[in-house]
């Protein structure tokens, strides 16, 4: 039997001045609120060359004391035209009262991992508590990533991997603005 579908008038702040209020357990990362466009550059050993790519992350929540994370990767071509989709993954940064974050991502590919944490001073940096893998997922044995608002208007982004056999070491940074409709 078909229901009708109705609309949720039930919001999700994509900024300090939308409702509902943040969490105050948010406090930390609420200048991570919205959404932030731009490209960076990546490399990995097991890679034929480094890359450029275009990115695009989301920071949301709905007054409860945790974020919700979204982030897409569009490899570019030299003259920075989307090649192909890259990377996707969503999950969630739950906040703790004495700044710590604890964070869950997933990713298409079969890799989902649990990081921690902490947020001070416009940082978060997060690094591998556990990293799970599908049955035909790629090896990754950890991460560390780092994010740090530099100015209210721009997001760094730096991604450390260990996969495949290789330790930790670089693979991703990027340089990404707020969009201007989530200019507080």
């Amino acid at each position: 039997m078909n229901h009708p579908v109705r609309a949720f008038p039930f919001p999700d702040a994509l900024s300090t001045g939308a409702s509902p209020a943040p969490h105050p357990l948010l406090a930390p990362v609420t200048g991570f609120l919205g959404t932030w466009r731009g490209t960076g550059s990546g490399g990995y050993p097991t890679l034929e060359a480094d890359f450029t790519y275009a990115q695009e992350v989301t920071f949301s929540h709905d007054g409860r004391p945790f974020l919700a994370y979204e982030a897409r990767a569009w490899l570019l071509d030299p003259d920075g035209k989307p090649l192909r989709p890259s990377a996707r993954e969503t999950g969630w940064w739950r906040l703790q009262p004495d700044g710590r974050v604890e964070a869950l991502i997933t990713q298409p590919t079969g890799i989902a991992e649990i990081l921690s944490g902490h947020a001070h001073g416009g940082a978060v940096g997060l690094a591998t508590e556990q990293v799970s893998l599908a049955p035909t997922a790629k090896q990754v044995d950890a991460t560390r990533r780092r994010y740090t608002l530099t100015d209210p208007d721009t997001l760094a982004f730096v991604h450390d991997l260990a996969a495949v056999g290789r330790p930790l070491q670089h693979h991703l940074s990027a340089e990404l603005r707020r969009t201007a409709s989530d200019t507080p």
